[in-house]
């Protein structure tokens, strides 16, 4: 089992790069596999040092993580041996940046405090579920429809509510959501881009850990390395207390606040779905300081002569 942590900026961009080798296979990039049975899945180091011009020894010093200052070019004719798409090029540059400059201390977390105009926003988006959550996934904050529409999440204490730890490890996610499986390869790339240049944040390590320990579906799309995911849309949701509603998804970053973003789920109003949003709107517990704001919006009755 991988560990959430890395010993250096060079061991995670060897590491990046064994996963990448070992799931080419020879004849994707043009090499004739003859008879016998080769121990080595995908590709050989010597065959993509080959592919990509350099000595065996220098590829694989890269892959121990005993070569970290490799130069542009030889990123560059790594990614077009392992025929990598541009967000994943993009990935390598910046893990080979981050083993260039390695420093042991582990950078802060982002902050967790959502601004109270971001509250407000959430609030005038009903009955449109949205939430904040930080770059690790925590749900920072939402608004009725966006707790509810995760099922059984509000069981959970807040601190522990988590999408990726959600969709892993609570009992319901794989019924509420029919495409479980692409969800959650998109999940998994998305902490492992992440973890890729800050592999020892401790918002991050925390969560993988967990996951690491506790899903073995984590665990083996982990040991992927994949750092880019297909991302729907439109996501179906078979809830428990509305039915089955089809929504479009939107996220987006929030400026001045590093990490968090804005999740929100929209339907076309006068369709099944919609009506299905507006249940869940009206059916979802408010959360406390919204029923305190309401009773202090309300005129007082005058006392009695």
């Amino acid at each position: 089992m991988a560990s959430a942590q890395s010993s250096g900026g060079g061991t995670e961009l060897g590491q990046f790069l064994r996963a990448r080798r070992t799931q080419t296979r020879p004849d994707q990039v043009g090499l004739t596999v003859g008879p016998g049975l080769r121990r080595t899945p995908g590709l050989r180091r010597e065959e993509l040092a080959t592919l990509a011009g350099m000595s065996i020894d220098y590829y694989v010093r890269m892959e121990r993580g005993k070569e970290t200052r490799p130069s542009p070019a030889v990123l560059d004719a790594l990614a077009r041996a392992l025929h990598l798409d541009d967000a994943e090029h993009q990935h390598l540059r910046e893990l080979a940046a981050r083993a260039a400059r390695y420093a042991p201390e582990p950078p802060p977390p982002p902050s967790r405090t959502v601004r109270p105009h971001l509250k407000l926003v959430l609030e005038t988006l009903r009955p449109n579920p949205a939430y904040i959550i930080s770059r690790s996934m925590d749900l920072l904050a939402w608004n009725p429809g966006g707790l509810a529409l995760y099922a059984g999440l509000a069981d959970w204490p807040a601190i522990q509510r988590n999408l990726a730890r959600y969709i892993f490890l609570h009992p319901t996610a794989r019924t509420l959501i029919p495409d479980w499986d692409e969800l959650v390869r998109g999940c998994v790339a998305r902490l492992r881009s992440l973890a890729g240049t800050a592999p020892d944040a401790p918002d991050l390590t925390h969560l993988v850990g967990e996951l690491l320990l506790k899903s073995p579906d984590f665990a083996k799309l982990w040991e992927r390395y994949d750092v880019v995911g297909r991302k729907r849309i439109q996501k179906t949701f078979h809830h428990p207390q509305v039915g089955v509603l089809t929504l479009s998804g939107q996220s987006m970053n929030l400026e001045g606040t590093p990490g968090q973003r804005l999740g929100v789920y929209t339907a076309e109003p006068g369709t099944p779905d919609h009506d299905a949003m507006l249940l869940l709107d009206a059916i979802a517990p408010e959360p406390a300081r919204h029923r305190d704001m309401k009773r202090e919006q309300q005129p007082h009755s005058q006392p009695r002569p």
